[in-house]
């Protein structure tokens, strides 16, 4: 049970807002969409930022949706694990590499199953989602892995936009 209502739709505020909402997911709306319409200047934000992130970036899927979940399961936020879980896989990520990320709390950024590069980038999520300073070290690594600092850069928004979900879906309590 969220700690906050799931507002039903004849509640879920301006209608034009619910549908943009509903045409970035494809005509539903998520549980996550029925707390962010508690707040319709905050949702129509959220809908505008995360709809780029999710799709408006030149930053590569896999490393994208390994950012997303590495942060859900360091965060402990089921409900964004359940939803890009799959998203992984279809960027091109394996079941094996899917369990070792369901483990990253244990220390699996560095698991053989990962190459050289994907333990580069979940270094950069480990450190940012953990301890926010990134070290000299870390940040160097991954923006090597990157090749450019505009992927760079879209790599740490990611992180940091990711934290802000999952921080609402656990302070919410919404699991999937």
């Amino acid at each position: 049970m969220t700690r906050l209502p799931l507002l039903r739709d004849d509640q879920a505020g301006p209608p034009e807002l619910v549908t943009a909402i509903r045409k970035r997911r494809g005509g539903e709306l998520l549980d996550l969409d029925r707390l962010l319409l508690h707040s319709p200047a905050f949702a129509t934000g959220w809908n505008e930022l995360m709809g780029r992130v999710r799709t408006a970036l030149s930053l590569k899927p896999l490393w994208r949706e390994a950012a997303m979940c590495g942060v859900a399961v360091l965060t402990g936020a089921a409900f964004e694990m359940h939803h890009h879980a799959p998203l992984y896989l279809q960027a091109g990520g394996s079941e094996a590499q899917l369990a070792a990320l369901r483990r990253l709390a244990d220390g699996t950024a560095t698991d053989p199953v990962f190459d050289a590069d994907q333990q580069a980038v979940l270094a950069l999520v480990v450190e940012m989602t953990q301890n926010v300073r990134v070290s000299d070290a870390t940040f160097a690594r991954a923006r090597a892995v990157l090749g450019s600092d505009s992927a760079c850069f879209e790599l740490v928004g990611v992180i940091a936009a990711y934290n802000m979900v999952a921080r609402i879906l656990v302070a919410l309590q919404l699991e999937p």
